[in-house]
């Protein structure tokens, strides 16, 4: 059973998901001291949440789940694609660090409902809830609109930035291809960020798992493997 909260006057149900013990405490005190708001329970992950969820839905399930991304076990993404069909009432509002496209796209093909920045004002996420709760649109921070609208204009993927070879053997997505090739061709991580219009840490990220992917362990490793197979 979900309540959903046409006025002001009625009760908005939540529920919070993040890794980080200190960003649920801090949000779940926010909304604690915020009138006509109940967080119904937080979790530390995707696999958390779910159990909870199926605990919850014996009495009430939330109108808005905060989602986090990248968390340990099971991660956001993952964790609204396995609830999205099941509790088809519940809105999910992504509140998360990552600004990059791949993100963005995951999420939203998952079935978030809104994207917001964790460095969003309250009173910002308020509104994406309100937003979310009378079905007026998608709620997005700026920048994360701009870059949807950009993965909309760009729907088809430059295939010269995808090599047979990766996509067979690596599993490189686009934007990580992307920043392999400008390493290749000598760009620092502070110069790939503004390039891309990503956050340092999100291109941090990116490299990690490209490292990952190819087995490598530096940077000169991961630019060796690209021109001996004359990727770009």
């Amino acid at each position: 059973m979900t309540f959903a909260m046409n006025n002001k006057n009625k009760m908005t149900y939540l529920a919070i998901v993040d890794d980080k013990q200190s960003i649920r405490n801090a949000l779940l005190q926010r909304f604690e001291n915020s009138e006509n708001y109940k967080v119904l329970f937080s979790a530390e992950n995707g696999e958390a949440f779910l159990e909870k969820m199926m605990e919850a839905r014996k009495i009430i399930t939330p109108d808005v789940v905060l989602m986090d991304i990248d968390m340990p076990v099971m991660n956001g993404i993952e964790a609204i694609s396995r609830a999205k069909d099941i509790y088809p009432h519940t809105k999910f509002l992504i509140l998360t660090i990552f600004d990059d496209d791949d993100k963005i796209f995951e999420a939203i093909k998952a079935g978030a409902n809104g994207y917001l920045l964790k460095d969003e004002p309250l009173e910002k996420i308020k509104d994406a809830i309100r937003n979310l709760i009378d079905d007026h649109g998608a709620p997005m921070s700026p920048s994360i609109a701009r870059k949807a609208l950009e993965l909309l204009m760009n729907a088809k993927v430059d295939s010269k930035l995808i090599s047979p070879d990766d996509a067979r053997n690596h599993n490189l997505t686009a934007r990580e291809n992307e920043i392999l090739k400008l390493l290749v061709e000598g760009m620092e991580y502070k110069e790939i960020a503004e390039t891309t219009a990503t956050s340092p840490n999100t291109i941090r990220n990116h490299i990690t798992n490209i490292y990952k992917k190819l087995h490598v362990t530096s940077k000169a490793q991961a630019i060796r493997m690209a021109m001996n197979k004359k990727w770009f």
